[in-house]
Formats: C-alpha cells, structure tokens, sequence
C-alpha cells in the first residue's frame, strides 16, 4: 500500500454550473445546501456564525481572493515548497480541493441569499498547503503545529494516509494540539477513490471522525469508508462548493463532509469559548440525532449532525475526549521504542513452607539420592562425602551378596 497522504476528493466536478445570470434568481446555488436546513445549521445562526474562531485548512491552498471568501482568509503557510509563502497559491493535481473545502467550513456566499455559505460564515481560515506524495508525512506534523501555533481552534483535515497507523511525528503533532485545545476534525474516507477503510489520521484518538450520508440520511456506499473510529456523520453527496476560478461545482466524498462539521464545531467554539478540546467535541457527539440500531455507529457513529442542538442544549461537561486519549495511546503503543528505564534491584523473599505431602506422594529420588534443592543447600564438600558413602555402600552391598553361606550336608 502506498504510504503516502492522499486528496479525499470523491466524485467532483460532476455537474459545473456557472453563477445565475442577471435576472435570474439569486439563490439558485444556495438552494443547492439543503443541509443548512437538515441539519440544524441555519438554526445555529441564531446564536453564533463563528466569528473569533480561526479554522487551519490542511489542504492544496485555499484561494482568498474568490468572492466567496472575501475577507475569509486571514494567513497561511506553504509546507510542500511549491506553494505561495501564505499557502494561498492553489498546488498538486486537484488544486481547486482546499477552496472547495474551504468554501464548505466558512464560505461568506456573494450575498444574503447567493454564492456558497459556509457553516461558519464569520469564521476566519488559515490556508496550509501540502503537498501529495513523497515527504507528505513529515508536512502534515510541520503543518499541525504551524497552524497551532498561530492561532487555530479548529484544524481541517481532508485526506488520508490509507493506513490504520501513522507515523510518529503526527503522535508530536497532533499531542501539541491536544495539549493546546484545539479540535481536530478528519475525513473517514471515499470507497470510490479506493479507501476501503478509515485511515489515518481518522484512525488517531481525539479526532473528530466524519463519516458520509446522502441525501436521505442513508450512509453512503461510494462517498464514504466505515470503522469504529467515526464519531459523527454529516453529508457527503450533492455536494456543491466553489473553485478558484470562481465557478460553482456540485461533488461528492467526506472531503465535504468534515468541512461542514470543521464549521459547525467554530459555532461551538464561538457559543462556548470556555470550553475545552475535549468538550466541544463532546457537545457535537452527545447531540447528535440518532442514526439506528446496534451496529450503526460503524456507519454512523454517534448519529447525525445537529448544530442547533449542539450550539444550544444544555450538555454535561466532560472531564476526557469522548474520542480518545492519545498520550495514552502513544504511552501503551510506543513503550517498545521508548528509552530503557533502570530496574529496581530483586530483594530476597522468604518462600512459604511447603505443605505436607500426600499418601503416595514420596520423593521419587529416594533416599539415597540428594534432592536437587537439598544439593543447593548443603554445597559441594558435603555432596562429595555423600557421593564417597554412596559408593562405599555400594562396595559392601556386593560384597555380603558374594558370600554364600555353607550348604548343609
């Protein structure tokens, strides 16, 4: 399996349209984000559209200058050495991947009621472009602790490594962030792009795990990977976003999906600044709606996004990730390569007596022969005389054999 960070770009581009015409109804790309209305988001908006809160987007490059994000990106760094020093230059070969991410978590649309809205429209974005391939592992470490850094709440991660396990500059990396409270949200993966299963860093303890449904709410068989490490699902399909060129797309694949959840845990953040990594996540999980029986939280974990429920319930606070500890998984896991630590000296313990024996249950040497715990307690010199008697008796044994006794006449 290649090892490299890969795109989670599903099925894009699948239907282009351009902006409404003039006279035409100003909505008609909004009308296509049929989740700010199924899940809860447009509610959200009552209480917070995120601002103060800063989400990194750990992409291709987000480009500031589409109408969409105006004023939304407010800094960034280049890791891959191809890119623009604020990591704005879109790269790699899917370059439109992080203005569409982007334009999903926090795009401001062209209007009240036209262009792509994001799920915190007033949130701000870092660009972080990587790149895909080679050296991608060591990047994306560099690109987590930048962005922690400089000041994210949120990280957005749509990509994979295509691997259950990671390497061990993400365990620095991504502790840094835990240690800092910032909230990291990853894609589970695309069937169709060939992520059979939820790789890393969706695999990590304390990532927030987005898996993909259709429109319907049911999982979706191509635009989303399943396991045990998801922990909220969110839609996937019928998708529509922005590209550089300005040109809206509609596309498919939990890229999408982790955006719109990256945005709605800012609405968190900004409705709750005093809560910690830990519990904001916990509010987007407790709150979700649930999604089936026994089983579901493969497909779906804890349920179906609800931001108006996680922005305003009232949630019991939480003293650990409800997604996992990875001090502690880096402390059980990494123990083999971790430094040798000095053993405490062995201290002599008196053994308990042994019990009697049972009937029948003699010493099979016999007496002749020295038990070998009784040869480690009486030492050499007294092993030697034993050894002398034994062989003298024997002599003398077979000497009173040799001597017949008279016959009677």
């Amino acid at each position: 399996m290649r090892r490299a960070v890969a795109l989670l770009l599903g099925a894009a581009a699948v239907f282009a349209f351009a902006p409404p015409a003039q006279g035409a109804p100003q909505d008609a790309v909004r009308d296509r984000e049929y989740w700010l209305d199924d899940y809860g988001i447009r509610d959200a908006w009552a209480v917070t559209r995120g601002a103060g809160v800063t989400i990194a987007i750990i992409d291709t490059g987000v480009a500031g200058d589409v109408a969409d994000l105006a004023g939304a990106v407010v800094g960034g760094a280049d890791f891959s050495g191809i890119g623009s020093p604020d990591g704005q230059r879109p790269i790699g070969d899917n370059p439109q991947h992080g203005t569409l991410v982007a334009s999903l978590a926090a795009g401001r649309g062209t209007g009240p009621t036209s262009g792509v809205i994001g799920s915190a429209p007033e949130a701000s974005i870092l660009s972080l472009s990587v790149g895909f391939g080679g050296g991608s592992d060591a990047q994306i470490a560099e690109a987590v602790t930048w962005a922690v850094d400089n000041g994210a709440d949120v990280i957005n991660m749509s990509l994979t490594r295509n691997t259950l396990d990671w390497p061990e500059s993400w365990d620095d990396a991504f502790l840094h962030a835990a240690e800092h409270d910032v909230v990291i949200v990853a894609a589970a993966g695309n069937r169709a792009s060939g992520t059979v299963e939820v790789g890393a860093p969706a695999t990590m303890p304390g990532v927030l795990t987005v898996g993909g449904v259709d429109e319907s709410g049911q999982a979706s068989w191509d635009a989303s990977s399943q396991g045990i490490t998801i922990g909220v699902a969110a839609p996937s399909e019928r998708l529509v976003g922005v590209t550089p060129a300005g040109r809206y797309i509609t596309w498919a694949g939990t890229s999408g999906a982790t955006p719109i959840v990256a945005g709605v845990v800012a609405l968190v953040r900004a409705a709750h600044p005093d809560l910690d990594a830990a519990n904001v996540i916990n509010r987007i999980v407790a709150t979700a709606r649930d999604a089936g029986p026994a089983g579901a939280d493969y497909t779906y974990g804890f349920g179906y996004l609800d931001a108006a429920a996680a922005v305003s319930s009232d949630v019991p606070q939480v003293s650990a990730n409800p997604m996992g500890d990875l001090a502690e998984w880096v402390r059980v896991n990494r123990r083999a390569d971790a430094t040798p630590q000095a053993v405490d000296p062995i201290v002599a313990v008196p053994e308990a007596p042994e019990a009697p024996g049972e009937p029948g249950t003699a010493d099979p040497t016999g007496v002749l022969l020295p038990s070998l715990v009784a040869l480690q307690l009486v030492g050499a010199p007294v092993l030697a005389v034993a050894l002398m008697l034994f062989v003298v008796g024997g002599l003398v044994v077979g000497a009173l054999r040799g001597i017949r006794p008279p016959r009677s006449r």
